[in-house]
């Protein structure tokens, strides 16, 4: 592992395809003897330069800018070279081949190669190893993946904050209060007859119960922000002809999903990625819930109580012009039953009233025409509030599930270090071993305690070139 973190890497830095500009990127110790190799001169640190980038015979592959960002102040805090050119696939092949080449060319002062080991680099390796230089944390790093990849305007936003530092800041916060209290405990171990007095006079206790509260608001920002990257997983289900395909189609304001008045119409998922307020919401329509003989239509009812058991939520659409029906009626109590039975109790049900420009709309509950639009955005808002968004506050930063799981952990472990202060043997061994464990939570968020298994997972799937 080490070894490989050692050798000089290049990649193509641009997305694949055609465009006005692309980069390649190399990054090493010591690139001066390679830079002049490639470039045919010495270049000023931190400064573009306009030449030609030569092949092995002297042509010109292409004319663009170099810039040699010199170590420790560049992105990979190695000595790193750009080279910015036309952005034809062709053209980046053959700049990358030759930077391959040149590695192996002799430096006629040395006689060793310029650039010896370079090879190409692996998906996420620049960003790996600012982490692994100090550069940026664990959480910073994670960010520059999600503004790659934000889907709305909010989440890009939230994940430029967290590049910013905005999230390690507070868990730095936290870290500090913690290493306060375990500092004060540890202390206190070593004088057990002096034990109450100490811990009372320096409010231990007020201090934990603060400490929990910073947890609590920062717990919460990071739900806001997983929300926000990893979006809400909304199933529309009901009867056949409910207009579940009909709601899809105007939730997403296209016509995706087939409307016809032929029952069982739809016979797989259809999926539409939409946002309210920022988030991403991806709506899925499903197969009507029923029993029947048709075998395309039964494998098509399956795959929807198999997208219905993964939802986050779960739009129960009932039709106002056959409430009347006492079959009709039966067969969505049967739903319900079902869905109580088969759903988590974490994942809401929101029931829906279909078709109220036809039927009159019961007193009580959310109802909407998914042909007119009446009631959609009363539906939306709901959405939101039974998921638990709330109007992103400008403190909001994109968070992971693994930072939300890493905070309940230290919620948890706060809540047993509460239960072993109040009792009255002060069990403090056990007090500061909860506290170590909360600080081992935080720091894997950071990446100051990581496992090198979840640097792989979190790397490998960043694009080559960054």
């Amino acid at each position: 592992m080490l070894a490989r973190q050692q050798e000089p890497i290049v990649a193509i830095a641009t997305a694949p395809g055609r465009g006005a500009v692309g980069i390649v990127r190399v990054s090493g110790r010591g690139l001066g003897a390679f830079v002049e190799a490639l470039c045919g001169r010495a270049l000023q640190a931190r400064h573009a330069t306009y030449l030609p980038l030569r092949d092995a015979a002297g042509e010109a592959l292409d004319h663009g800018l170099a810039i040699h960002f010199p170590a420790p102040h560049s992105y990979t805090g190695e000595d790193v070279l750009e080279l910015q050119v036309h952005g034809g696939q062709v053209v980046l092949q053959l700049l990358l081949a030759r930077c391959l080449e040149v590695g192996q060319q002799l430096d006629e002062r040395t006689g060793q190669a310029c650039l010896p080991g370079l090879r190409f680099a692996q998906p996420g390796e620049f960003t790996e190893r600012a982490f692994l230089n100090d550069k940026i944390d664990l959480t910073q790093a994670e960010a520059i993946a999600d503004l790659i990849d934000a889907s709305t305007e909010a989440a890009a936003r939230s994940a430029s904050r967290s590049l910013d530092g905005a999230f390690s800041r507070e868990i730095g916060v936290l870290r500090e209060a913690l290493i306060q209290l375990r500092m004060l405990v540890e202390a206190t171990l070593d004088f057990p007859e002096e034990e109450i007095d100490f811990l009372k006079k320096a409010d231990a206790r007020g201090q934990l119960l603060r400490l929990q509260d910073r947890l609590a608001t920062v717990l919460e920002h990071a739900r806001q922000g997983s929300l926000l990257r990893e979006g809400i997983k909304v199933v529309i289900a009901g009867q056949p002809n409910a207009g579940k395909s009909s709601l899809l189609n105007a939730l997403a304001g296209a016509e995706l999903a087939i409307v016809t008045a032929i029952p069982g119409t739809t016979r797989d998922k259809v999926q539409q990625t939409i946002q309210i307020e920022g988030v991403p919401l991806h709506v899925i329509d499903t197969a009507g819930l029923r029993e029947s003989s048709d075998e395309v239509e039964r494998i098509g009812i399956a795959r929807a109580w198999a997208e219905i058991e993964a939802a986050d939520a779960v739009l129960f659409l009932h039709d106002l012009t056959r409430q009347a029906l006492p079959e009709y009626c039966q067969a969505d109590e049967d739903i319900a039953r079902t869905l109580k039975q088969r759903l988590p109790t974490r994942v809401p049900v929101l029931d829906v009233w279909n078709k109220a420009d036809a039927a009159a709309a019961p007193l009580e509950g959310l109802s909407l025409s998914a042909k007119t639009g009446a009631g959609l955005e009363t539906l939306r808002r709901r959405l939101l509030e039974t998921v638990g968004w709330q109007a992103a506050p400008e403190g909001v930063y994109i968070a992971r599930e693994r930072h939300v799981h890493a905070l309940r952990q230290v919620q948890a472990h706060l809540e047993t270090a509460v239960a072993h202060l109040a009792t009255q043997a002060h069990a403090l061994d056990l007090l500061a071993e909860e506290l170590r464990l909360a600080q081992n939570a935080l720091n894997e968020i950071t990446g100051e305690f990581t496992s090198d298994d979840l640097l792989g997972v979190i790397f490998s799937r960043f694009c080559i070139g960054k």
